[in-house]
């Protein structure tokens, strides 16, 4: 019961930036002329990792069972579906913020094309630099584990005795009956 709690609060808190993500591309629809899709980006990213989190928490979490089989593969497709849909919409969205950098932050008014709001280009921008420099994170630290691992474990005797059986059975030459 406490790890379900649990799990049920990291949800929770996983599902407040795709909140805030709506929100800031729902009030700053109109904000952004030099690319109007960024707001858009910022609400369909966030209505997709919410979707994302709703499948993983409510309907896959179902026991076992032939009776639930069908339901757990639907589920199981579904989240794929839209993970797969979330990456390449990630993609695009790379390339809308990206391209624009740095926009102009006041609104002219004889020029309002190069414009885009403060708030939602900044936030755009930050939102997507962040998984880049969490993903290089989790890189360096699997680096760092697996070399640890390595370097640090000694092999056991059994691992040992079928290296040394492999090789001697690479020398001998198979026959067949």
């Amino acid at each position: 019961m406490c790890l379900f709690v649990l799990a049920g609060c990291i949800k929770l808190l996983l599902s407040i930036l795709p909140i805030v993500q709506i929100s800031i591309g729902a009030v700053y629809l109109d904000e952004c002329p030099v690319q109007a899709k960024i707001p858009i980006y910022l609400i369909v990213s966030g209505v997709t990792e919410l979707v994302l989190n709703f499948t993983s928490c409510m309907f896959c979490n179902i026991p076992d069972g032939d009776n639930w089989r069908k339901l757990k593969q639907g589920c199981t497709i579904l989240k794929s579906i839209l993970t797969m849909f979330f990456f390449c919409w990630f993609i695009t969205g790379n390339a809308w913020i990206y391209s624009i950098y740095e926009p102009s932050y006041s609104k002219n008014a004889t020029d309002v094309s190069s414009y885009c709001n403060k708030t939602v280009y900044l936030f755009s921008f930050w939102i997507t630099t962040l998984v880049y420099i969490l993903l290089g994170l989790f890189l360096l630290a699997g680096c760092i584990f697996l070399s640890g691992y390595f370097l640090c474990h000694e092999p056991d005797a059994d691992d040992v005795d079928n290296i040394n059986n492999d090789n001697d059975n690479d020398s001998v030459p198979a026959t067949i009956p």
